[in-house]
Order: C-alpha cells, then sequence, then structure tokens
C-alpha cells in the first residue's frame, strides 16, 4: 500500500492554509475553511504582517498575526514559485506546564549512559508538553525499533521494552521525517480539510515541509487502536539517517503551540547528538578493552615454539573475546579446538566451511548443509587468518524470547493491510537460532588479521634469528659474534676473548664420517655452554673453530675459565661409533679499546696458534 503522504490534497481541520503567488502576491490555493479569500491578493487579508512576513521569507519560523481579530501563528516556506502559508490558532497558555526546555536540556546534558539518557529525555518532555505518554523509540539496523524510554500516566499500560516491526513506519515515512523535524496530529478522529485552486488543473500540492499536512487514514487508525487522540513525534537524525524519535501522545484531544514544537525540535537535535557522543564513547571503550584483551591473548605468539598451542591454552580467553561456546584454529596445517564445538572430524569441517570470512546466527535457515554437520549449533563465526588458516568460531543454539508491542500475528489485524487492533505486550519465542553476533564479526576479523601479523612476525624473528646462528650447533655465528664484540667494545666493559680450535679433528671425520663428527662438534658446543655463564656468548666460526667472549672477566680470571674449558672438551665424547677423544688448543686475548671486531679476532687467532705450537691442548696468551 502506497499512500499519496506528501501530497494527501488535504490539511488538518484545525488550521487553515493559503498558496500565495510569489509573482502577483495572489492566493491561488487555499483550503476549504479558507476559500473564501481563493483569487485575491495578500493585502486584502488586512496583516501588513502577514504581507510582511512573505516578503521577508521569515520561512519556518512562527510570526504572530491577526486575522479578521482573530490571532494566529503563521509559518511560511517557499515552494518553487509560491509562497505556503499555514496559519494555526494562537493557543492559550492556561493548559501549558511552564516546565523550561532550557533547563531539560541542561539536565539531560548531565547524563552519562545512552539508556538513561532516552529515559530521562522521555520523562523531561513528559513534564514539558503535558501528554499522557511520551516515548523515546531507537531504531535498529534492520529497521525495527525499540521503545528505549517511557514516561506515562500510573493507569496506562507500559510500554518500555518492547519491540515494533519496520513495517510500523514505511519507508516513505521515514524518508518524510528526514524532511520534517516535528509532525503534530492534532486529532485521530480528523479526517481534514480538502485544498482547492483558482486552477483545477495544478498538480497536487506537495506538504513534506507543512505543519498542518493532513494524515494518512491507516495511520489514523494505528493511532485510535493505541487509544490515542493526538500526537507529536520529533525525529532524531545523526548522519542523515533516521535512529530514533520522540512521540508524544494524549486520550483526548491535544494541541501543542508551534513555539514549543521548535524548541522541543532544538531538544531532539540536542539529544540526538549527546546520543551520538555518549554511543561514540562506549565504542571506543569497548574498542579499547577489546584491544587490550586482543593483545593479552596474542601476546605469546610471537615469541611461541609452538603457536597454535600457546593460543589453544588461550582457548577460554579466546572464546570469551568473541562471545562463543567454543572454536575450531587451523593454523599453518595443524587444527585444535576449544571449549564446545561440533563432533564431527575436523578436517571434515574445515572442508566444508572454507576460509572465506562470514557469519550466522540462523544455520539452518542460511546453510542448511553445515547445520546438519552440527547439530546443536545456530551461529556460525568464520575468521581468516591471512595465508595461515581460519579460526571458526561456534554458538549454541537458544530459544530467545522477543517482546513485541502488540501481538504480531494475523489473528490481530482485521485484514492483512491493517493495523494491529491491540498492542498490549506479545512475547515470541524463537528458536532455531543463535544470539546474534552484532559488532563482534568486525572485531574478530581485526584479531585475525592481528593473528595473521603476529605469526608473520615470528616467521620474520625467526628467519633474522637464524641468520645469527650456526644450524649445527645452535651457538652464535661469525656475524652474530662479531656485532656482540662490537658492542662490548664500544661499551668498554672489557673481558677476555677465548679462541678454541680443535686438535685431530679432521682425523675423526676422515676415520669416522662426517655424522660422527658433527656429534663431536654438538657435544663440545654442549659442554662449552654448560662451563659459561648465562652472560657469555659462544660461537662457532667454521669447521672446528669456536669462540667464547666474556664481559666483565680479567685476563686471569680468563685464563682460568679457558683451562676449565679445555680440560672438559678433553674428556671422552660418546658416539654411534663408540667413545671419542678430541683436544682444543685455546687462545686468550684481553678485549682492547680501539680495536675492531675483526682485529680481535685475529689476534686471538694468533694466541691460540702459540698454543698448538706449543703442544696442543693447553691456553695460551
Amino acid at each position: 500500500m502506497k499512500e499519496p503522504i506528501r501530497t494527501p490534497g488535504r490539511i488538518q481541520s484545525f488550521g487553515m492554509l493559503l498558496v500565495v503567488s510569489a509573482a502577483t502576491y495572489e492566493i491561488v490555493t487555499a483550503s476549504e475553511n479558507a476559500a473564501q479569500w481563493l483569487g485575491r491578493s495578500v493585502s486584502e487579508l488586512g496583516s501588513p504582517t502577514l504581507e510582511w512576513s512573505i516578503a521577508a521569507e521569515t520561512h519556518g519560523d512562527p510570526v504572530r498575526v491577526d486575522l479578521q481579530g482573530e490571532p494566529y501563528d503563521a509559518i511560511t516556506h517557499r515552494l518553487v514559485e509560491q509562497v505556503v502559508i499555514e496559519l494555526e490558532p494562537a493557543a492559550t497558555t492556561r493548559d501549558l506546564p511552564t516546565a523550561s526546555v532550557v533547563g531539560a536540556i541542561r539536565s539531560l546534558g548531565l547524563v552519562a549512559s545512552a539508556a538513561e539518557l532516552r529515559q530521562a529525555a522521555a520523562e523531561e518532555v513528559k513534564r514539558i508538553s503535558g501528554f499522557d505518554r511520551v516515548m523515546v523509540y531507537r531504531f535498529f539496523e534492520d529497521g525495527h525499533g525499540e521503545v528505549a524510554g517511557e514516561a506515562s500516566e500510573p493507569d496506562m499500560e507500559s510500554y518500555r521494552g518492547l519491540h515494533f516491526p519496520a513495517s510500523d513506519i514505511p519507508q516513505q515515512a521515514r524518508s518524510l521525517y528526514l524532511t520534517k523535524l516535528s509532525r503534530q496530529i492534532v486529532s485521530t478522529e480528523d479526517a481534514g480539510t480538502p485544498l482547492v485552486s483558482v486552477d483545477e488543473n495544478v498538480p497536487p500540492l506537495d506538504l513534506s515541509s507543512g505543519e498542518l499536512r493532513a494524515v494518512s487514514p491507516h495511520h489514523l487508525q494505528f493511532m485510535r487502536n493505541m487509544g490515542q487522540a493526538s500526537t507529536v513525534s520529533f525525529s532524531l537524525i545523526e548522519d542523515d539517517r533516521l535512529t530514533g524519535m520522540i512521540t508524544c501522545a494524549h486520550r483526548a484531544e491535544r494541541r501543542m503551540p508551534i513555539l514549543l514544537r521548535r524548541a522541543l525540535e532544538v531538544l531532539a537535535t540536542q539529544l540526538t547528538l549527546q546520543l551520538a557522543a555518549l554511543e561514540s564513547i562506549a565504542r571506543l571503550r569497548r574498542d579499547l578493552t577489546i584491544r587490550e584483551q586482543r593483545a593479552a591473548v596474542l601476546a605469546g605468539i610471537p615469541s611461541s615454539a609452538e603457536p597454535l598451542l600457546t593460543l589453544v591454552d588461550s582457548g577460554d580467553e579466546l572464546c570469551r573475546l568473541v562471545g562463543a561456546d567454543g572454536a575450531v584454529l587451523a593454523l599453518d596445517g595443524v587444527s585444535r579446538s576449544v571449549g564446545d564445538v561440533p563432533t564431527i572430524d575436523r578436517s571434515l569441517l574445515l572442508s566444508a566451511v572454507g576460509i572465506e570470512p562470514f557469519h550466522t546466527s540462523e544455520l539452518q535457515r542460511t546453510h542448511p548443509a553445515l547445520a546438519a554437520l552440527m547439530p546443536g549449533f545456530a551461529g556460525l563465526l568464520v575468521v581468516p587468518v591471512g595465508a595461515h588458516g581460519v579460526l571458526l568460531f561456534f554458538r549454541h543454539e537458544v530459544t530467545q524470547v522477543i517482546r513485541w508491542l502488540g501481538d504480531q500475528s494475523p489473528e490481530n489485524r482485521d485484514t492483512p493491510l491493517s493495523p494491529r487492533r491491540s498492542f498490549s505486550e506479545w512475547r515470541q519465542s524463537v528458536e532455531g537460532t543463535a544470539l546474534a553476533w552484532g559488532t563482534i564479526p568486525e572485531e574478530a576479523r581485526e584479531l585475525g588479521r592481528d593473528l595473521a601479523r603476529a605469526l608473520d612476525r615470528r616467521q620474520e624473528a625467526r628467519l633474522a634469528q637464524l641468520a645469527l646462528i650456526d644450524h649445527l650447533t645452535g651457538l652464535h655465528n661469525r656475524r652474530s659474534l662479531e656485532h656482540r664484540l662490537e658492542s662490548a667494545v664500544v661499551q668498554g666493559d672489557g673481558g677476555v676473548l677465548l679462541f678454541l680450535d680443535l686438535d685431530g679433528f679432521k682425523a675423526i671425520n676422515d676415520r669416522h664420517g662426517h655424522e660422527t663428527g658433527d656429534a663431536v662438534l654438538r657435544t663440545v658446543a654442549e659442554r662449552l655452554t654448560g662451563g659459561s655463564r648465562a652472560t657469555d656468548v659462544i660461537s662457532r666460526l667454521a669447521g672446528d673453530e669456536f669462540v667464547v667472549l666474556s664481559v666483565g672477566v680479567t685476563p686471569e680470571d680468563g685464563e682460568r675459565f679457558a683451562a676449565r674449558l679445555v680440560h672438559e672438551i678433553a674428556l671422552p665424547i660418546d658416539t654411534a661409533r663408540g667413545p671419542m677423544t678430541v683436544t682444543a688448543s685455546c687462545g686468550v686475548l684481553p678485549i682492547e679499546a680501539g680495536l675492531t671486531a675483526k682485529q680481535l679476532l685475529d689476534a686471538a687467532d694468533a694466541a691460540m696458534y702459540r698454543a698448538k705450537k706449543q703442544g696442543r691442548n693447553r691456553v695460551s696468551l
């Protein structure tokens, strides 16, 4: 059903409407209750103030005028080559509350949460307007709404917390609410007053910006079914989106003066800005909390020898992070599960799900083939982890109860297109679904990106480490030693450099093979490591040459240290070919400032050769 709500051809009967030609000031269209002025000049109305407002283009701002001895609030707006004049009888103040809109705005400015603000706004607007019920609606992304704040008379049924479908406010009405910040319906029994024109062939008048625009009969019936005789609504608009509304409803006919409506439009605008700010702050706080929790879960990944197992160890925290009952983690060809997951074989599950990102809380409806593989689960979130794999998160199927504003079933309507007859709370149990994921999928995708980066950094760190490590023994290589040696010289901590060369090692390789020789080298590396301090740098330069950098050691202590290592190396070594014995010649060199790493190594090498010349298996300075 599509009604001409912008061009209804009539206005609400309590006011009058005149359309004036901007060129001739002739009244070319009028409401039927002002038809006597049709075809006449504005000057014949006898109101210089009204003539002035047309010429001054005071569009949207009410001006107090007198017509035939009666006071009116006149509101004008331009429509192409015409000026529309709407006349509302000036209201008396005896029935209006004295609460201040400015005071309400100040009071609302102190509220620190969005939920409390919506409720406080309903209470303030009720005090200001005197209407029986004031509701603050909140609209969701899918268009459906919730009564998020409400203030009503004690004898009225509460609607607070109830949801209503998007169809209650059709799209064409939502579009109109973006054009006009407030809309007043003075009487739901008013069929409206038709518009008449001097030219019967003129197109229908666009009343999108009008104060007096008549209302759809369907909507009037909707209001009557809710027990409303009159309403005033104010749009809450953020970034050109209708995010909510303030609706004032009264059980008897009640009119809100234009100046009060304008003041409440300001309050509604301020409320929208404050809600946006509070929700933005709440999102930032949540983002910060999520980021901190994500960082804690991933902290150990870059340095972990087994990143998947590290992630499994944090499985509970990982599931809490995305609100999941369980997860399957598949990284670099290996998979593990944490929490409560489908019992199907993981490889089959991973193959069926794939690695493309998606999420659903209605698995049976959206992916019935997958639902058959995971009975009892209705929520699935798939999170890619770069080139490393994928994370699957699961949520159990739960029964959810939705509180609706009126029975949503056909039995509560006279016809399929009729409004609901009753708006009492109606509870609907929804089965076969999981809790909606909300904003979690985007947060989880960020988790996947962070995890991919952590795994990439780990790989890069391992590659960088391998570039500084001797592959056979796990000791530092020449490049790493030279870097450490240069740092020791710059810092001026002193110390000694021990240069060791194995005696007769070539014969072991030649006689017993390189496999036995490698076993001997690994044992020598272990003995050097075991006999040194944790701060010493032990390196294998090449072949059977080893160097120990010991910072902060005197030459005398260094010589004793070297003798002990030479003694340890000379002990028998068990190999697959039987016990082997190898000795070492060691040169000891005090670290001197002003020398390069190469010069120090050359000097230590020379000291080692002196030990060989002196008979091997000994130490020389």
